[in-house]
C-alpha cells in the first residue's frame, strides 16, 4: 500500500517506520525537516517538508496515488483540515485523522473521516486500521477463544439484514456506528454501506467472518 503520514512527530515516526518495515511505501510529512533525523537510516520511504494541508506539498506526496492517508499532527484543526482535502478532494480511500478534543470527535465522524485520540492507541491500531483493512480487533476473552472484533459494511452487504451476519453460537453483531452515532442492532437491522459493525466471534470463526464481510 502506499501510506502517507502528515506529522513526524512521536506517534507518526513510529508508525512511519512500522510500515516501512513492513513494505509499505511510505511518505512522511513534516514542516520541520530536522525531525526526519528520528526516522533513522534504516527507513527507505520518502519525505516530504511541508504542511500537511497544502496542495503543493500533498501533490509533491503524489497523495493522487496514496490507498491511505493519516494525520498526526499536534493541532486538531491542521489535521482535520488535511483529512477533508485527502477524502474530499483527492478521493483518498482510507483516511484517518488525530484529534486531541473528544468532544469533535462525533462532528467529524459525521464527515467520513475516522478519528482517534489516545496515544496508547496510536500506532499500532492505526497499522491495522489502514495495513491490515479488514477487522479491527479490540480485546478477547478466556484464553483468547472468544475476540471482540470491527469491520466495515461493503456496498455488497448494504441492503441485507444483521441476521445475515449472524452465525448463533459462533458470530454475534453486538452493535452498529452509523453517522457517528452507535446502536444496538435487531437481527432485522437493515445493513447501510461505511456501517461500522462489532461483533463477538469465536476465535475459530475469525475466518468464516471475513468471507462474510468481503467476499459475500
Amino acid at each position: 500500500m502506499r501510506i502517507i503520514i502528515v506529522g513526524a512527530g512521536r506517534v507518526g515516526s513510529r508508525l512511519a517506520k512500522v510500515l516501512d518495515l513492513e513494505k509499505h511505501q511510505v511518505i512522511l510529512i513534516d514542516k520541520n525537516p530536522k525531525i526526519f533525523e528520528r526516522l533513522g537510516k534504516a527507513f527507505k520511504g520518502k519525505t516530504v517538508e511541508g504542511l500537511g494541508y497544502d496542495l503543493d506539498t500533498l501533490e509533491e506526496a503524489q497523495i493522487e496515488r496514496a490507498d491511505a492517508l493519516v494525520s498526526v499532527t499536534n493541532s486538531d484543526n491542521a489535521n482535520v483540515v488535511t483529512a477533508l482535502i485527502a477524502k474530499n478532494r483527492f478521493q483518498v480511500p482510507k483516511v484517518i485523522a488525530r484529534i486531541y478534543d473528544p468532544l469533535r470527535e462525533r462532528l467529524y465522524q459525521t464527515l467520513g473521516i475516522q478519528t482517534f485520540s489516545s496515544t496508547s492507541w496510536a500506532a499500532n491500531k492505526i497499522n491495522n486500521v489502514i495495513a491490515h483493512a479488514e477487522l479491527i480487533r479490540h480485546m478477547s476473552f478466556g484464553n483468547g477463544e472468544v475476540e471482540v472484533v470491527e469491520g466495515e459494511i461493503k456496498p455488497q452487504l448494504s441492503g441485507k439484514k444483521v441476521a445475515d451476519l449472524t452465525i448463533p453460537g459462533e458470530i454475534l453483531p453486538i452493535s452498529i456506528i452509523r453517522y457517528g452515532r452507535g446502536f444496538v442492532p435487531t437481527s432485522g437491522t437493515i445493513l447501510q454501506e461505511k456501517d461500522g459493525i462489532a461483533f463477538v466471534v469465536m476465535n475459530t470463526a475469525v475466518a468464516t467472518l471475513k468471507k462474510l464481510l468481503f467476499t459475500t
